[in-house]
């Protein structure tokens, strides 16, 4: 079998989940799929996920239960997402909202893939999935809402990708540059064993 690209990386994450948010047609499905690859580990869609255990789809949740209940439906699924490993993970647009989401989302990494509302738009207008929460007159205003509710809930990521015109590929090796910043290096083994100091000032060794 071959080996990851990327698995010396892979080796310093030792198995820590990768989130991906960020807005919708951020892209976050397509850039996850070859960071996985790369790193030797497997990708979910939580969309997908929740979907699937569901048996409806996104739209029809939202549509029979309202988005409270997709809300609470999106953290089970988090929830069983941390506690697998070595996974990269597409959260929904919306997964940042809640605050319980965040303490399944802080025992991984957390990588906000941003890009301009007008790059957002142009993509969600030329994808055909159904999108509850874009249900406008005004798409463009309504994008531009849903941005301002979120950004600073966005920006308490771990890492942070900015987009252009960028293929996913490319934003997947960005992602990959930018990684090893942002993981603390392990430190080596003390050589000597550590030398404290008791409750009456005497010096005495660790166990260690």
């Amino acid at each position: 079998m071959t080996a990851a690209p990327h698995s010396s990386l892979a080796k310093r994450l030792a198995g820590l989940n990768l989130y991906l948010v960020g807005m919708m047609g951020t892209g976050k499905s397509a850039v996850g799929r070859p960071l996985a690859t790369a790193l030797g580990y497997r990708f979910i869609d939580a969309d997908s996920t929740l979907e699937r255990a569901a048996g409806r789809t996104i739209a029809e949740i939202f549509a029979s239960d309202g988005e409270s209940d997709f809300r609470q439906l999106e953290t089970g699924v988090l929830n069983q997402i941390a506690s697998w490993h070595s996974l990269v993970v597409a959260t929904g647009g919306g997964a940042v909202t809640r605050p319980e989401n965040w303490g399944h989302l802080r025992q991984g990494v957390v990588i906000w893939l941003d890009a301009s509302a007008e790059r957002l738009l142009e993509r969600i207008q030329q994808d055909p999935t159904p999108r509850p929460l874009m249900q406008s007159p005004d798409p463009g205003a309504r994008l531009r809402e849903l941005i301002a509710q979120r950004q600073a809930l966005y920006a308490q990521a771990d890492l942070v990708i900015e987009q252009q015109d960028e293929t996913p590929q490319e934003v997947a090796e960005a992602v990959l540059t930018a990684l090893p910043t942002i993981l603390k290096a392990r430190g080596e083994a003390p050589q000597q064993p550590a030398v404290l100091r008791n409750g009456d000032g005497e010096l005495t060794q660790s166990l260690n």
